[in-house]
């Protein structure tokens, strides 16, 4: 999601493997995160293991499988995948069945598997969809079908004004993480701030909120605006050298802005590219290649990889593969709609109900929404590219 800028040159793709903090000017280089507590009495997804439910019992992912973004959808199945291999390991008399739906990240797409999935009536409870636009496009789809839907990562604001009773976030949406571009920027001692926002939902939902932060601190350079699939940035990375500013904020995903950083960095730019969580993830270093030593991220979720439990056990559904942004969340919502099918809740009716009413940690916060379907817990965290990997600079407060 977001870079924090170096002199470095690149020439495409890469490892990334170089360390970070190499700023420009007076920018300073934050200390990475070591350790996070995990809040003592976080539910777990096994339970009591005393549960009993139908053999047919099914909680459904849909979202992206595949597509240029799908890294972020293979972090939340993944992390939804643990959570039922615990919770089945651990209650013999109630197995749930887990089925994914891809829906590429694409919203056009997106209607076709959540029609299937909606008129499965084994599934009780579905995770995702992980993207704002496809979330958009099939609320009313679930809203229809009675069926709970638990987002571990769409942030457009705008989804819960809906009216939806069936949606809820298992995050802070961009009210909450736009305003942190500007703290974020404050601490590593940035003065002008270049923000850029893609065309989609995510993308102009996040640009908004984060510009009206540094309009507020007054630390606005300039804007632009680009579109999916893009791949020359060269009159936007101009813009922002002839701006002056020394950050960028890019609100979208990291397939473009991947690119969008090598092309500033060849172009000279020393300053810092912030991005959101859309590009936090490790294939926006190696889609970035070099350049990618200068990025820092905001995100509304936890360094699941400070959690040694966790990341240790998720090793064993991603093949050795780390945890990625949004893989805590992704096993947290799970747990939530586990324990609700534990306690009876198993018609699509009951469990919606029991989501609605939920009170409880998990491991990355509070679970507990509002009768739209937003949580009272609202942190975003700050992250970085050190040494070719992304590492936590902790809350951002």
């Amino acid at each position: 999601m977001a870079v924090a800028g170096c002199a470095n040159s690149s020439s495409g793709s890469g490892g990334g493997s170089g360390s970070g903090g190499a700023l420009g000017g007076d920018l300073k280089n934050l200390p990475a995160q070591s350790k996070i507590d995990v809040p003592a009495d976080a539910v777990k997804p096994a339970g009591d293991g005393k549960a009993k439910c139908s053999p047919n019992t099914t909680i459904a992912y849909v979202g992206a499988m595949t597509g240029d973004n799908a890294q972020l959808g293979i972090n939340i199945y993944n992390g939804v995948q643990l959570a039922i291999n615990e919770h089945n390991k651990a209650n013999p008399g109630c197995q749930v069945k887990f089925i994914k739906s891809d829906t590429e990240g694409d919203a056009t797409k997106a209607t076709g598997p959540v029609a299937a999935i909606t008129k499965n009536q084994n599934v009780v409870g579905v995770i995702g969809l992980p993207f704002s636009s496809e979330s958009k496009a099939t609320g009313a789809a679930f809203e229809s079908a009675g069926l709970v839907h638990i987002t571990p990562s769409a942030t457009n604001p705008t989804l819960t004004a809906n009216g939806w009773t069936t949606f809820f976030r298992g995050l802070g949406n961009d009210n909450v993480q736009g305003p942190a571009v500007a703290k974020l920027a404050k601490k590593l001692g940035a003065k002008k701030v270049f923000v850029i926002g893609d065309d989609s939902d995510y993308g102009s939902g996040l640009f908004k909120t984060a510009k009206e932060g540094l309009d507020k601190a007054g630390m606005t350079a300039g804007e632009d605006h680009t579109v999916g699939k893009q791949t020359d940035f060269s009159s936007t990375a101009q813009k922002v050298i002839d701006s002056k500013a020394d950050a960028v904020f890019y609100a979208g995903y990291y397939n473009e802005g991947s690119p969008l950083d090598q092309q500033l960095v060849q172009k000279g730019f020393k300053g810092v590219f912030f991005g959101p969580d859309g590009v936090k993830d490790d294939q926006f270093i190696k889609l970035a290649g070099d350049s990618s030593k200068n990025a820092y991220f905001t995100c509304p979720c936890i360094p699941g990889d400070l959690i040694p439990s966790f990341a240790s056990a998720y090793n064993s559904v991603s093949g050795g593969k780390a945890a990625g942004t949004y893989s805590v969340e992704g096993y947290d919502a799970t747990t939530i709609l586990l324990t609700g099918i534990d306690k009876g809740d198993t018609t699509r009716a009951k469990l919606k109900d029991f989501v609605k009413n939920y009170d409880a940690s998990g491991l990355s916060k509070k679970y507990k929404w509002d009768s739209k379907g937003e949580l009272s817990d609202l942190v975003v965290y700050g992250y970085k590219v050190e040494n070719g990997k992304i590492v936590s600079v902790g809350k951002i407060d």
